[in-house]
């Protein structure tokens, strides 16, 4: 295949699948459409959500990993594929439809392409908590399965309300019972719920947030509005996220009421020839279950693929036959 990084991008590139994101779900599709000789483009932008972290957790055989390693590995190991090219570029245009599609990156590349695998994930909406982008990743954090183990049996500051913290609360309390909830305004509660949290010696705090203090990155102290200061070493808390690309609502694909795209167990989405994969089309945002969500998407791209080129050449076969 062409190697893009040197292409000239005056010239379309046909490729068999472009996959949006280089992150374990687009990476990991990669791997398993490289190894189906598939001619695979990864485009990704190079700015993903977890670069705050220091570490990555939950994978086998990479646990504490630096995100930025694992990619470096994952990119490593598409080397000996030669149908797969890895760019750093934004798609910014995508026409067409299922066979032949047409996108266009940032730089002026045009690539066409017979499937689309969506994987760009989610990013952060802007952090309106003063002090808290300071300490995000490195000492408050939102996945408790990745990061509650460092901040066992510590005091911990859960920023949460209504729904989101009738879950997170019981769920936190595996890793530490010195828990103190900041609603940072109204709890969205019921008093049975909040009767629960006293039952379990959890403070409930509603007051807004003024600041969260810090040194290098670790948290001391969470100060609200009232003069309120509740001292602590962890933060846990519920981002605002929104897609990383807002390529597939733009070609007609449905996504839920929480704001995931809606696929098939296989990742197809709505639209054919375009799947999805990774943090974008699921809640639980683990980067052992996006890498596990790209692989069974890529297989079932892969499929697709295999099943349209043998059809065609029952086709053909059957046409010169005729002739």
């Amino acid at each position: 295949m062409t190697n893009l990084k040197n292409h000239d991008p005056a010239n379309a590139v046909n490729a068999d699948a472009v996959i949006i994101g280089g992150g374990p779900a687009g990476l990991n599709a990669a791997l398993m459409l490289g190894r189906a000789r598939k001619l695979t483009v990864v485009i990704d932008a190079g700015q993903p959500r977890n670069a705050v972290t220091r570490e990555a957790h939950g994978f086998l055989t990479r646990d504490g990993i630096a995100p930025f390693e694992l990619r470096r590995i994952a990119i490593e190991q598409l080397a000996p594929y030669p149908s797969v090219s890895h760019i750093e570029d934004t798609v910014i245009s995508i026409a067409g439809e299922d066979g032949a599609f047409l996108l266009e990156t940032a730089s002026g590349r045009k690539i066409t392409s017979k499937k689309l695998l969506f994987a760009a994930g989610m990013k952060d909406r802007r952090l309106d908590i003063p002090g808290l982008a300071e300490v995000y990743g490195k000492s408050a954090f939102v996945c408790p399965y990745c990061d509650g183990w460092e901040l066992r049996d510590q005091p911990l500051v859960l920023i949460s309300r209504g729904e989101a913290l009738k879950h997170m609360a019981p769920l936190l309390s595996g890793w530490s019972k010195r828990i103190t909830v900041c609603t940072n305004g109204p709890d969205e509660l019921t008093e049975a719920e909040r009767d629960e949290l006293r039952a379990h010696e959890i403070p409930l705090f509603d007051t807004p947030i003024r600041e969260i203090t810090s040194a290098e990155g670790m948290v001391n102290h969470v100060k609200l509005t009232d003069g309120t200061e509740i001292p602590c070493t962890g933060i846990f808390f519920r981002p605002e996220l929104a897609p990383g690309t807002d390529l597939p609502q733009s070609l007609g694909c449905r996504v839920s009421e929480l704001g995931i795209l809606e696929t098939s167990e296989s990742g197809q989405t709505s639209v054919p020839g375009i799947y999805a994969a990774g943090d974008a089309v699921t809640m639980m945002h683990q980067s052992i279950a996006a890498a596990a969500s790209g692989a069974l998407a890529a297989a079932a791209l892969n499929g697709e693929l295999n099943r349209e080129a043998w059809n065609a050449g029952l086709h053909n076969s059957s046409l010169s036959s005729k002739g």
